[in-house]
């Protein structure tokens, strides 16, 4: 419909509803014509900017895009802060209060999931006893002898565990034996590698640094703090470990 045929039918309709208000105010409350005029022109008056708060399109569509700016805005402020949460709830899942009913820890059953093979002394079970053969533990930082680069110990096997393939890359046919004693996980400094790795180290080749402290977005992830020494162990890593700090 043409915008002057609806204008024109609102003010019929304006006209229609001032007669029976009058009328209506009249005997309701009795006065005079001056004051039942000026009663009436603050009715127009009203209705008036009712018709333009309520009736006109703008002001609908005024409401539309705030209400879906409103929402939108909303959903992403409890999607950011779901991710906050997950991302939280993920780096300190190895915490005592972190443990179910059965006393085991969310980061050991990761490390099945990860590895269930437990290569590179990622198994899931307890080191207890703690063998005679293995010289170092979990916590002290080290140095490659070979290679100079630092780290942190954050698990050993008694007997190299990995696969086959690479073994046999790893180990020249000179040292077969480092198949046969201790092996080490160990979180590389970044300051000696830029980037992070996790690498496999036979015992001949490490040597105990002291005061020092290893840089590795990881290490938080299995130590609490490092005490000057060495660094403790997450709960999770001492239920591990638990010979060796």
């Amino acid at each position: 419909m043409p915008a002057n045929n609806r204008a024109i039918l609102w003010q019929f309709g304006l006209l229609m509803l001032v007669v029976p208000l009058q009328y209506y105010l009249t005997q309701r409350n009795p006065m005079s014509p001056t004051e039942r005029s000026y009663s009436v022109q603050r009715l127009v008056s009203s209705l008036s900017v009712m018709k333009d708060n309520m009736l006109s399109i703008k002001t609908w569509q005024k409401w539309y895009f705030e209400c879906v700016d409103y929402i939108t805005t909303t959903v992403k402020n409890l999607s950011s802060q779901g991710s906050a949460t997950s991302s939280n709830q993920a780096k300190y899942t190895d915490t005592d209060d972190d443990e179910d009913d059965e006393g085991e820890s969310p980061a050991i059953e990761v490390m099945k999931l990860k590895d269930p093979q437990g290569y590179f002394a990622g198994s899931p079970e307890p080191r207890t006893p703690r063998p005679s053969n293995v010289k170092y533990r979990v916590g002290q930082v080290i140095r490659h002898k070979k290679y100079g680069y630092r780290g942190v110990i954050i698990g050993w096997d008694p007997v190299a565990k990995a696969p086959k393939e690479w073994l046999d890359r790893m180990h020249p046919k000179d040292k077969q034996h480092w198949s046969s004693i201790p092996n080490y996980s160990v979180l590389v400094d970044t300051r000696d590698r830029t980037s992070p790795q996790t690498t496999y180290v036979v015992e001949e080749n490490i040597e105990i640094v002291s005061n020092t402290k290893v840089i590795h977005p990881e290490i938080d992830n299995y130590f609490e703090h490092f005490d000057g020494t060495r660094y403790l162990a997450r709960p999770f890593l001492k239920k591990l470990y638990p010979h060796d700090q």
